[in-house]
């Protein structure tokens, strides 16, 4: 079923476009850039908030002024479908953020019927079943609250059950028994009309629980969404990257090619990995490309980063240290793994900000070098390094490096100096152990340079 709808994604950091391609990313809360992507209908736009690095009010308050913004710029609320993207995983600002845009939607007259939580990420083993969210961790399918992202500093849960973990995070006030739920047997029994009669009975903003396993389960829902739409009903979406693409009207992946990946012939010849996420599945991913070699490697430790009679010198130190490194090789500029806590939540954030600024704060000094390519990996670390670090504005969603999962990003809006360079963005909590060698090995294939001999290289030279 065909849709003019203009889809509106804020995304809480840059991984959610990993299931789209040929899509705007517009990197920054830039509504007049969003509402200019979303003219014609039938468009999708995301805009990226990095709201998961906010304290809660703040993105709240982010969220309902993007969607003001985008209205005030010329949108129809009534074409509007808005998404609040975060992570399959179920870490963000999970009830503050979809009820601060209701609210502003609310004030353009669109009152919202229903919050849709759809948290199914297919490619990375992600699924719903009966209610319950799973995570595919080395091999084994378990409830997401079993495994180390419900142990999040800031965004910890203990439930798996999605109506359940509803009611933990919103401190009781979205009550487990008042949560609307499509479960497998709807969709597949009864296909679109049995999940449309579910969805119909949403009102007043009740959150629905959405069971996915597979594409067929999400494309079944996004109809049901759409014949509601076209009576005038007002549905908005929290979901991981899956669900976008049948609302966004694209169906199967965009997996990259040898030819999607040209590097202009002026670039340095050698790339920067940036390594920020401490999860464990980015520090095994670390590990086989630090086994694999052909690198230089430069280490930020987060304790000296956060003492501020050590951090200038670390800091200029390591700028000196990835500078001399990237004219003869390629570089890894990682965190030190150790994860450092705060004592509470807020403190944590406060934290991974000031690590983050770090990272940032260095790779714009690198922006003259010119890398031949930038891989970012982690969330909170892709967003900054791309807009903060690298000044890119807006970017096209290219393809992915596998079925639905880390993006490469076209720069169209950026410093002249960064202007062509594909940047990739690698989310912490996806792919196997070998993808971060294997996306980097197909980089250097690409780059002019690797086909000519360079200097000596040196693997696994470490800079404290």
């Amino acid at each position: 079923m065909t849709t003019d709808r203009r889809l509106l994604v804020l995304d809480d950091d840059p991984t959610g476009s990993q299931c789209v391609a040929g899509v705007d990313v517009v990197l920054g809360p830039d509504a007049a850039l969003a509402a200019a992507a979303l003219a014609e209908p039938g468009s999708t736009c995301f805009v990226l908030t990095n709201s998961r690095a906010l304290e809660e009010a703040e993105a709240a308050g982010l969220a309902a002024e993007l969607v003001d913004g985008v209205i005030a710029a010329g949108v129809d609320p009534a074409s509007l479908h808005v998404v609040s993207r975060s992570d399959s995983t179920l870490r963000g600002h999970v009830i503050a953020e979809p009820a601060a845009i209701a609210a502003a939607l609310a004030h353009h007259g669109r009152e919202v019927d229903g919050i849709l939580l759809v948290p199914a990420m297919i490619e990375a083993g992600r699924t719903t079943t009966h209610g319950t969210h799973h995570a595919l961790v080395q091999g084994e399918r378990l409830p997401v609250a079993q495994t180390d992202f419900a142990r999040d500093a800031t965004f910890g849960y203990t439930r798996s059950d999605l109506p359940g973990f509803l009611e933990e995070r919103s401190g009781g006030a979205v009550p487990a028994p008042e949560v609307l739920r499509v479960d497998l047997e709807d969709i597949r029994g009864g296909s679109a009309d049995r999940v449309e009669q579910i969805l119909g009975a949403a009102h007043g903003g009740r959150w629905i629980a959405v069971d996915a396993e597979e594409y067929d389960d999400l494309e079944v829902v996004a109809e049901a969404v759409t014949r509601l739409e076209a009576r005038g009903r007002t549905l908005l979406t929290r979901c991981a990257p899956s669900f976008v693409r049948p609302l966004a009207g694209q169906r199967g992946a965009r997996v990259l090619t040898a030819e999607d990946l040209e590097v202009p012939a002026d670039r340095a010849g050698h790339g920067l990995v940036v390594v920020g996420s401490h999860v464990g599945l980015t520090t095994r991913q670390l590990g086989v490309l630090q086994e694999r070699g052909g690198h230089a490697e430069v280490e930020l430790s987060v304790p000296a980063l956060l003492d501020p009679l050590t951090r200038g010198t670390h800091l200029r130190e390591a700028l000196e240290a990835v500078r001399a490194a990237l004219r003869e090789q390629d570089v890894v500029l990682s965190t030190s793994r150790d994860l450092v806590r705060g004592e509470d939540g807020a403190d944590s954030l406060a934290i991974a900000r000031s690590v983050s600024d770090a990272v940032v704060e260095l790779v714009a000094a690198l922006r003259g070098d010119r890398p031949s390519w930038v891989v970012a990996k982690g969330g909170i670390t892709s967003h900054e390094v791309a807009a903060s670090g690298l000044g890119i504005r807006r970017a096209e969603v290219a393809g992915q490096f596998f079925p639905g999962q880390i993006s490469l990003f076209t720069p169209h809006e950026a410093p002249p100096e960064v202007l062509g360079m594909p940047y990739v963005v690698f989310p912490g909590n996806v792919g196997g152990d070998d993808a971060l060698a294997e996306v980097v090995e197909r980089l250097r294939a690409a780059t002019p340079a690797a086909s000519t001999p360079t200097s000596a290289t040196t693997d696994g030279a470490r800079h404290a």
